[in-house]
């Protein structure tokens, strides 16, 4: 029985947010809502926000 190989997506950068999110926040104790909202504001601003993540 053959069975097809699972196909990688790239993951959105609302999806790296979120998991950026929770892992502080289990780190810190801080509402990951809260954390989101800082890291979506704050990733216009960065330096290095015209850079995209590479792809396998």
């Amino acid at each position: 029985m053959k069975t097809e190989p699972a196909v990688a997506t790239m993951p959105t950068k609302a999806r790296i947010i979120r998991a950026v999110a929770s892992s502080t926040a289990v780190e810190t104790g801080q509402s990951i809502k809260e954390l989101e909202v800082f890291l979506q504001e704050n990733a216009q601003l960065s330096k290095y926000s015209q850079l995209n993540l590479a792809s396998a």
